[in-house]
């Protein structure tokens, strides 16, 4: 292994120096396989465009790969040893990835605009330093939100850094367009991996509000539009459809969403409209959102559909599912392809009962929500209670998540309840169930912060199974570190002496300091 030192960077290059030439080597160390790792740039993405001697980062391991003797170090020197121009070569071009500019020749960069936001305190700088160097680097997303929050602006010498993250990570790129500020979204200009940015809200901070539908980027406008949904809903509803027609598929598919804020049935015209939409994401949405209006014309069609499918036999109740999907159904969201391993009419019925109001139901079959929700319909029990469960959490139905929670304890029905019962059917859960892959999954879906009662459950969980299983605890106690509130520091370090506890403990004492730091 050698250490390539250019321009105060470090590159690790493993193999075999033998008789004048490198042999067998491979490239080591961070970032290795790829430079541009963790600082946005990949090799592909900055290839374009090079001058001179700078070669790519794919020739130069193609040629480390088979050894010097066996292929020449491209663009080398012929005057320099094989080896010294490979890991010369191979030096600048980590720098010149690591950048996040392409080189042309003669070109004068703009300025970064100046900010109109306070960079954050320096203790909560330092925070985010140690978490980027490893410490409780799971905790990154926490503390961007928490920073996002606060309208505070990352420090310029962490934005390359921060932003390699984004570009592993989607679901942090939101924070990162109001942390990254207005150099965050020149840098992006700069770097093709960090385009990301452009597309987050907040990244053309400081224009008008009042701009933000015509000039703002497209998570601008969504921003904006949902903004404007939650306080005026008819007004957002016919600004987007004054642009519709010339909006992008993409942007057609991320502007229905914000018609989930302050729907009302005087969305249905639009929605019914965007069934015939060309892109499908558009049609499901939707469908999503129309099912959610029990009065709309596809939810009568639905509920047709669903009592031929589920009905009233004798003194017992069958279920038969669709013969065949036609065209009006699939118009109405209606899948025809089964997905693996899954018979078609089953899936037909199982969506039939999940785009149909729930409301429907207990009329239809004569009986209460908790008895529906308890029915053996035989060969097809399992595809109707699918059905019902995805109808549940679609139509934010709490009475029937309830109910079928009390069935069959799922996390996306856990979802649908009020925080506090959440936290209280959860904790009950815990208390009487095994430490698995179902519990980790069901308490993944309770978001924090987890107040006193379901803490102390999940604690004693912990400490209950380390005593017979102590190497199954791992998960459950990061998830608890990540997810108990962080208030409750000092009471999780009073509850048990075992490490495991006083690893949360330390968690939860490193989050809590973390967000005072932020406010």
């Amino acid at each position: 292994m050698r250490r390539v030192t250019w321009c105060g960077h470090d590159s690790l290059w493993g193999g075999r120096w033998s008789a004048g030439r490198l042999d067998s080597v491979v490239p080591g160390g961070r970032g290795a396989g790829d430079p541009g790792q963790g600082y946005g740039g990949t090799a592909g993405a900055l290839g374009e465009g090079r001058v001179g001697l700078v070669t790519s980062w794919e020739e130069l391991v193609s040629a480390v790969l088979v050894g010097t003797d066996r292929r020449p170090v491209p663009g080398g020197d012929p005057q320099v040893e094989a080896p010294v121009a490979l890991l010369s070569a191979a030096a600048v071009e980590v720098v010149r990835l690591r950048a996040g500019q392409r080189l042309v020749p003669g070109e004068t960069l703009p300025a970064a605009p100046a900010e109109h936001k306070p960079v954050m305190p320096e203790a909560a700088v330092a925070r985010l330093t140690r978490i980027l160097g490893g410490e409780q680097q799971r905790l990154l997303p926490e503390w961007l939100e928490a920073a996002a929050a606060a309208g505070l602006r990352l420090p310029p010498h962490l934005l390359p850094e921060v932003l390699g993250h984004g570009v592993r990570d989607r679901s942090i790129r939101d924070h990162l367009g109001v942390l990254a500020g207005r150099r965050g979204a020149w840098l992006a200009g700069l770097n093709p991996a960090w385009g990301f940015l452009a597309e987050a809200p907040g990244c053309r901070q400081g224009e008008a509000e009042t701009d933000a539908w015509e000039l703002g980027t497209r998570g601008d406008r969504f921003h904006y539009l949902r903004h404007l949904r939650r306080n005026d809903p008819a007004k957002a509803r016919e600004l987007l459809a004054a642009t519709w027609a010339k909006e992008t598929p993409d942007d057609r598919a991320a502007f229905i969403e914000a018609l989930q804020y302050g729907l009302s049935p005087d969305d249905e015209p639009f929605l019914e409209a965007a069934l015939d939409d060309r892109r499908r994401e558009v049609r499901n949405r939707a469908v999503d959102l129309l099912s959610r209006l029990p009065e709309s014309r596809l939810a009568r069609r639905m509920a047709q559909r669903a009592a031929r499918c589920l009905f009233r036999e004798g003194d017992g109740f069958s279920a038969k599912p669709p013969a065949a999907c036609d065209a009006a159904m699939e118009r109405d969201g209606i899948r025809a392809a089964a997905p693996g391993g899954s018979g078609k009419r089953g899936w037909w019925l199982q969506q039939v009962v999940a785009r149909t109001p729930l409301g429907f139901w207990p009329g239809h079959l004569g009986l209460s929500v908790d008895r529906v929700a308890r029915l053996d319909l035989g060969d097809w029990a399992r595809e109707v209670r699918v059905g019902w469960e995805r109808a549940a959490v679609l139509q934010g139905d709490a009475v029937w998540a309830r109910a079928l929670f009390a069935v069959e304890p799922l996390a996306d029905l856990l979802a649908v309840l009020p925080p506090q019962e959440r936290a209280v059917r959860a904790a009950g859960v815990v208390r009487g169930h095994a430490v698995d892959g179902q519990l980790i999954m069901l308490l993944g879906g309770v978001p924090g912060p987890w107040g006193v009662p379901l803490a102390e459950a999940v604690l004693h969980k912990i400490v209950e199974t380390v005593a017979v299983q102590p190497w199954n605890v791992s998960e459950l106690g990061r998830l608890a570190g990540e997810r108990v509130d962080p208030a409750l520091a000092v009471h999780t370090a009073a509850f048990s002496p075992d490490a495991n506890i006083q690893n949360i403990a330390a968690t939860l004492q490193f989050r809590d300091e973390m967000l005072k730091e932020l406010q």
